[in-house]
C-alpha cells in the first residue's frame, strides 16, 4: 500500500505544519479528493491524494510539522495487498499519454496542487467529497490526541487554537468537553474567564514569561525581516502633495458602472501611478544580479501588495499588472487581499514579485518606513498614508 509523502508545494519549501485532516482511516478516496490542509511558510495548502482507494492509516497528527519527503499517510485496499498488487499513483499512465487508475474508469489529469475533474465534485467546493467509512471501521493508526497524558498536544481545531492565542490561553490548562475530549470555543472562554477572575500580588514568584512556538508563515515572515533590515539598504524619501483632485477623481470612479460592486479607493490609483511610473523610469523594476554583476530591467510589473492577514504579513503579488485596466486592476487588488487574508494565497503567487506597495495609512499614521521584501532584492515604495489635504 502507497504512502503519499509531503510534497514541495512552493519553490523550495522543506516543511509544513499538519492543520487538518479532511479524512480518517476507512474512507474511500478518489484521485484529486483532498487529504489534507497544510501551512507552509507562504499560505495554507490543501493536497489532493495522488492514489484512489481505502485510507488505511494517518501517520502525522494534526499540529505537528514535518519535513518535505515524510511519509503522512497510506492510502490502499486490503485486496490490493492480498493480490500481491500495489495500488499505482496518478502519473502511472499507459503509452498514449492519460494517467489512468485501475480504481477508476475514467481518466483523471495528474495534480499535485489543485483540483481534479468535475464529475463526483462536492456542490459549491470544485472537488471530490471523499466517502465516509462505515460504522465499526477500523481506528486510526494515530489516534487523535487529547490533554490527559502528560506533556500530550491538546485536542483542538485550528480557529480553537487560535481564539485561544489570542485571549492568552494555554490549551495545556484547558479540560475539553467535547467528543474524545476536544476543546471548544466555550471551554477557551471559560478558562479566560476564570483566569480573569484570578487575583495575583504585584510582584507574584509564580508568574512565568509566555513562550509561544513560531512556525509557518510567521517563522517564514520573522526570518525576512531580519535578513532585510541587515543586509539591504533602505533608503526613504518624503514629499507632501496635495490630492484634493485625486480625491474628486475617486468619487467618480465610484459613479461608473465598470467600478459597480468593487472597492475604489486611493490604494487602486497609487497602484496604477506606480505602473506609469515604472514605464517612465524603468530603473525601479529593476534589480542587481550579483552573480553576472549585471542591472537586469524587468519586462514586466509583478505588482506585490504587502497584506496583513490573521497568520502573518504576505506579499502576494498581481502578475503583469502592467497590461491591467483600472477596472481590472481594481477587482484584482480586492481578489488578491480577499484571498491573502483567508490564507488562500498559493506559494507561486508570493514569488516573483518587483514592485511592493505598502499601505500604513490604515494604522493612522502619517509616515513610516517599510521593509523591503527580500529575496530578489527588488525596489520598494511605500504607498501614501491616506491623509489628504483639501
Amino acid at each position: 500500500m502507497p504512502d503519499f509523502k509531503l510534497p514541495d508545494v512552493g519553490e523550495g519549501l522543506t516543511e509544513a505544519e499538519i492543520v487538518s485532516w479532511k479524512v480518517q482511516v476507512g474512507d474511500e478516496v478518489d484521485v484529486n479528493d483532498v487529504l489534507v490542509e497544510i501551512e507552509t511558510a507562504k499560505s495554507l495548502v490543501e493536497l489532493p491524494s495522488p492514489y484512489a482507494g481505502a485510507v488505511t492509516a494517518i501517520l502525522v497528527a494534526e499540529g505537528e510539522v514535518v519535513a518535505v519527503g515524510t511519509s503522512i499517510i497510506t492510502v490502499g485496499t486490503e485486496q490490493n495487498v492480498s493480490d500481491g498488487q500495489r495500488a499505482e499513483p496518478v502519473d502511472s499512465a499507459p503509452a498514449g499519454g492519460v494517467p489512468t487508475n485501475s480504481a477508476e474508469t475514467e481518466q483523471v489529469p495528474a495534480t499535485l496542487v489543485g483540483y481534479g475533474p468535475s464529475s463526483g465534485l462536492s456542490a459549491g467546493t470544485g472537488r471530490r467529497r471523499p466517502r465516509r467509512k462505515p460504522a465499526g471501521a477500523a481506528p486510526a493508526t494515530v489516534p487523535a490526541t487529547t490533554n490527559s497524558p502528560a506533556g500530550a498536544r491538546p485536542l483542538a481545531k485550528p480557529p480553537v487554537r487560535k481564539l485561544a492565542q489570542d485571549l492568552g490561553v494555554d490549551l495545556a490548562t484547558v479540560t475539553g468537553t467535547g467528543a474524545e475530549g476536544r476543546i471548544s470555543y466555550a471551554d477557551v472562554e471559560a478558562a479566560q474567564s476564570r483566569f480573569e477572575g484570578e487575583s495575583f500580588p504585584e510582584s507574584s514568584p509564580g508568574l512565568m514569561d509566555r513562550r509561544e512556538p513560531v512556525k509557518g508563515v510567521r517563522k517564514a515572515m520573522a526570518q525576512a525581516m531580519t535578513d532585510s533590515a541587515f543586509t539591504i539598504p533602505h533608503v526613504t524619501e518624503w514629499i507632501t502633495i496635495d490630492v484634493t483632485r485625486t480625491v474628486k477623481l475617486l468619487e467618480q470612479l465610484r459613479e461608473l458602472p465598470e467600478f459597480a460592486g468593487v472597492k475604489v479607493s486611493p490604494l487602486l490609483l497609487a497602484a496604477k501611478a506606480v505602473l506609469l511610473a515604472t514605464q517612465r523610469t524603468p530603473e525601479v523594476n529593476a534589480v542587481w544580479d550579483e552573480s553576472t554583476h549585471e542591472i537586469v530591467y524587468k519586462s514586466e510589473v509583478n505588482l506585490g501588495i504587502a497584506v496583513a492577514t490573521p497568520r502573518g504579513l504576505l506579499v502576494p503579488n498581481l502578475k503583469d499588472a502592467q497590461a491591467l485596466s483600472l477596472p481590472e486592476l481594481a477587482r484584482a487588488l480586492a481578489d488578491l487581499s480577499a484571498t491573502a487574508k483567508a490564507g488562500r494565497t498559493q506559494p507561486a503567487d508570493q514569488t516573483g514579485g518587483t514592485f511592493t506597495i505598502t499601505n500604513i495609512g490604515v494604522f493612522g499614521i502619517d509616515s513610516g518606513t517599510p521593509l523591503i521584501n527580500p529575496g530578489s532584492r527588488r525596489s520598494s515604495r511605500s504607498a501614501p498614508s491616506g491623509r489628504c489635504r483639501g
